[in-house]
């Protein structure tokens, strides 16, 4: 509702003074719908509503969306008119919308009618009085079988929990607390247990309790005395007086206390006040979904905080058959085909494996229809097994601490197929162009939504899968959450899934209007006017898999958001006709992933005036709409590989994120029409196959982006006449001063640009450098931010890489790429790199002198080392196989003795030979 009240406060403004009628009744809408929201978020808060509640819920939903349709309708029609200058223009334009603002005016009159009406129900039958009786959660805790799980049977705890203990059992006298933090079912609290059942005998007094969603911080700690064998206070105490009570009593003690499940920084700021600190090597242990809560218990030492990982496939299907047969059996073979497709949705977590092994051990569960019937039963429809429902029960905890605004965003997620990687900036786009994201003032709204985003990896509600520079880019959804947001959706009428044209049938003969469709893989049937009619109301279009029929994309004139991922497969060599989309009058993103395919687009898109995003990455398109530079709210531009910069650039101001090509056609004004555009962000841009910039429509180029000073990203892939590019040093002495990303991986350098040392923002860096001298490795090293670093095509047989203490204090991740034997020119100091975790190097293994590169035992965090040998191609002898087994015994060596043992991991390597084993990927 948040965006309806939004367009209604805009009918007040000055813009719409002359429709008084509208004006007065937006404003009554607006009141009436403000009071319905207040009801409307507690009933958001409640874990389960009265019958009678929920159907004037739903029925004030669809109401709002229909009240949404005719404010856009109406606003459409004045810009429309306002749009057409002149006299007589504007008068043949009133005389011909007369009929539809009058006919507008009388729906919004009718909408009048139902808001009072929903009020009236609402005091008819006592609405209020049903939430305010209505529980805000559920009465048992769904958690609390976890607690008293035996070690016996449960697979791959052995390894975490001695790691765990490790954590725990260090010399350190002082306090420490450690955080354990996961997914829901990933078993937290099982493993906290199993490690305080273990060690906790070695303290003089231990403690294990549970903190939970809404809790009582007072109650707790009485809770927590009496498990200590203090004797209790009074609840008529203060709080204070309580804390002071345990933290006297612990004061002189060697202690262990187990803090489970905790939501909330504030409460854990207040219990953790009654851990007093001393030096008898007290530990503390603390479980959470959330990071920025493990954060915080730790004193924001990541040292301390110890994350919970998925299962892998060999312990999940060794805890399966031991639920199941009840021992490590080999599956039977009927049974094969399905307990991998079972495995599958459990994606790794425990608690999914255990609660379906659990069903499918018991004796009405022996047959393959059974498994069949408890497998199709974890889809999106409601658990109908208990033991199922209690494990959706754990995984909607995190769901109900959700704060409102995160609901819709979290929801969205079912728009995309299971198993997939999504793509962070998609994802924040469409949350703005739906009216998700609320504006923050002075904050611009892609930040608000990148906080968004922030706030669900926080919560451990999606898992990253790659992450440079410190940003998450892409990321996963558990199939299990995903099932639970497909449920909700359902229940909510927020998203509707189709999977064949059975499915569009159903969807067609709801009780509720589709709102927002995501049509997945191919369906059997073609999508008629008829279905397209009765689905004009969606907002959201989402179409995955074949591409063999595009729906009459016209009808759905309520279209916000529009994604086509096209299979290549079904792509290839195939136009897609989307010229439609120019009657798609309030559509505000619009993306079209199909490689292999022609995109056909209108000859005419300025009527789109509200679209933001426009994003194709396709083989071609048949051409740009001429009057692409006429779109005021375009915000992304990004276009095919070889498609040139669109004539009149200079015009498109709007936009902040520009990726296409420069080519040898584009004139020099479009060139420098570049550096008109002041709200740039990001520029990606680069030269077709075959074509190169003359050296003065590059030097043209680079002083242009000069200009650019709000530029965070810049990316240049482009060829050119002048080979080796010595002039950019110089056409860039005054670069954009807020870079956080420079790409520069394909323009060869002979010495790192005195420039780099600048840029204070830099986080990502990608240089190609034949030399990297002492004073370079020094600039670079100084650069406060950078977190991600490539350097290619070093001539390492002219200096030694020496990287002395101090330089790069934030480096995560590092590659170093030459043609000859990098690693016997590179050396570490004590201290350099302090924060490096993933350490990179590719080589020609034919160069590789015998070494490893010096110091690597000094980069005190180092988490991993992948070695990418080149020149195995055609080779296939037993001298190479020789060579790369002593590179890998060499640097597993190193690893043994590096104090953090990182793994070694080999790419693109294949061994002939079986005197050595290699960790291929």
């Amino acid at each position: 509702m948040e965006p309806l009240l939004g367009k209604l406060t805009e009918l007040l403004g000055e813009e719409y003074n002359k429709f008084t009628g509208v004006r007065e009744q937006a404003s009554f809408l607006r009141d009436e719908l403000s009071a319905m929201k207040a009801l409307l978020d507690k009933m958001e808060l409640m874990d389960k509503l009265d019958p009678s509640a929920k159907n004037w819920r739903d029925h004030v939903r669809e109401m709002s969306y229909d009240m949404e349709n005719c404010v856009d309708d109406f606003m459409h029609n004045i810009d429309r008119a306002d749009a057409n200058p002149g006299f007589v223009k504007k008068v043949v334009e009133f005389l011909t919308t007369l009929g539809r603002r009058h006919k507008i005016a009388s729906q919004i009159e009718e909408l009048k009618v139902l808001a009072m009406e929903a009020n009236a129900r609402r005091k008819r039958y006592k609405i209020d009085d049903c939430i305010n009786s209505s529980p805000r959660v559920a009465a048992v805790d769904p958690r609390m079988s976890a607690i008293y799980k035996e070690a016996a049977g449960l697979v791959g705890i052995d390894g975490p929990r001695e790691e765990l203990i490790g954590l725990l059992m260090d010399s350190q006298k002082q306090l420490k607390v450690v955080s354990v933090v996961g997914f829901g079912g990933l078993g937290k609290t099982t493993l906290a247990k199993q490690v305080y059942d273990k060690i906790g005998e070695q303290f003089s007094c231990k403690a294990f309790f549970s903190v939970s969603q809404t809790p009582c911080v007072k109650s707790l700690l009485i809770g927590l005395q009496r498990k200590l064998g203090i004797k209790e206070s009074s609840h008529d105490h203060e709080l204070q007086e309580i804390v002071d009570h345990v933290r006297e009593y612990l004061k002189h003690k060697r202690y262990f206390i187990l803090v489970d499940d905790v939501w909330d920084q504030s409460a854990w700021n207040i219990i953790s006040c009654a851990f007093p600190e001393n030096s008898n090597g007290s530990r503390v242990m603390v479980t959470t979904r959330l990071d920025d809560v493990a954060l915080c218990a730790c004193h924001s030492d990541p040292a301390c905080i110890y994350k919970m990982k998925h299962l892998k496939e060999q312990d999940s299907r060794r805890l399966f058959f031991n639920r199941v047969l009840g021992s490590d059996n080999v599956c039977p073979p009927q049974f094969e085909d399905i307990s991998a497709e079972i495995l599958k949705k459990c994606g790794g977590l425990p608690l999914a494996v255990i609660t379906i092994a659990s069903l499918l051990a018991s004796n009405e569960a022996r047959s393959l229809n059974e498994w069949k019937r408890i497998k199709n039963a974890l889809g999106a429809k409601p658990a109908t097994q208990p033991t199922l429902e209690e494990m959706r029960g754990i995984l909607n905890l995190s769901y109900i601490h959700l704060p409102l605004h995160l609901r819709p965003c979290l929801l969205y997620l079912g728009m995309y197929p299971e198993d997939r990687d999504i793509y962070r900036d998609d994802l924040v786009r469409q949350w703005i162009s739906e009216g998700f994201v609320c504006s923050s003032r002075g904050v611009d709204l892609e930040d608000v939504a990148k906080g968004y985003f922030n706030e669900l990896i926080n919560r451990s509600l999606i898992q990253p899968v790659y992450t440079q520079g410190g940003e998450v880019l892409y990321f996963r959804v558990h199939d299990m959450l995903l099932d639970l947001i497909l449920s909700k959706s359902t229940s909510d009428n927020f998203i509707s899934v189709a999977y064949n044209y059975e499915d569009l049938v159903r969807l067609h003969s709801c009780e509720y209007k589709v709102r927002r469709l995501s049509l997945i893989s191919s369906v059997g049937g073609a999508i008629t006017e008829a279905f397209a009619t009765s689905m004009s109301q969606v907002r959201s279009y989402a179409h995955f898999g074949e591409s063999k029929y595009i729906p009459p994309l016209s009808q759905f004139k309520y279209l916000y958001v529009l994604f086509f991922e096209i299979s290549y497969g079904d792509g290839y060599y195939t136009t897609i006709d989307l010229a439609a989309i120019g009657h798609l009058f309030l559509l505000r993103y619009f993306k079209v992933l199909a490689r292999g395919a022609k995109i056909v687009l209108p000859t005419e898109i300025k009527g789109l005036v509200h679209l933001q995003t426009l994003e194709l990455l396709c083989d071609s398109t048949q051409s740009l709409p001429s009057d692409i530079n006429c779109l005021v709210n375009l915000f992304h531009l990004i276009l095919p590989d070889g498609t040139a910069l669109p004539e009149g650039i200079h015009n498109m101001k709007s936009v902040r994120t520009l990726n296409c090509s420069v080519m040898s056609e584009n004139s020099l004004e479009d060139i420098k029409g570049l550096r008109e555009l002041t709200n740039l962000k990001e520029l990606i841009l680069g030269t077709p196959y075959g074509q190169c910039l003359t050296v003065k429509r590059a030097d043209t180029l680079v002083s242009s982006i000069g200009l650019l000073r709000n530029l965070k990203n810049l990316t240049l892939d482009c060829d050119s006449e002048c080979d080796g590019y010595p002039w950019l040093s110089d056409s860039l002495s005054d670069p954009p001063p807020h870079l956080e990303v420079l790409d520069l991986e394909t323009w060869k350098f002979n010495i790192v640009p005195g420039w780099i040392g600048e840029l204070r923002c830099l986080r990502i860096l990608k240089l190609c450098v034949l030399r990297l001298s002492g004073d370079d490795v020094r600039v670079l090293g100084e650069l406060p931010s950078l977190v991600y670093a490539v350097f290619r095509g070093l001539d390492v047989s002219q200096d030694k890489i020496i990287v002395t203490t101090g330089l790069f204090p934030v480096l995560e991740e590092v590659l170093f790429w030459s043609d000859e034997d990098v690693t016997a020119y590179l050396s570490f100091e004590a201290g350099a790199m302090p924060k490096l975790q993933k350490l990179i190097l590719g080589f020609s293994w034919k160069e590789w002198m015998g070494a490893t590169p010096v110091g690597m035992e000094c980069l005190l965090c180092l988490q991993g080392i992948q070695l990418w040998p080149e020149g195995t191609g055609a080779e296939s002898s037993k001298n190479r196989d020789d060579v790369l087994g002593a590179i890998e015994s060499s640097f597993k060596t190193a690893a043994r003795v590096h104090p953090g043992h990182p793994s070694v991991t080999f790419h693109g390597v294949t061994m002939h030979s079986s005197n050595h084993t290699l960790s291929v990927t």
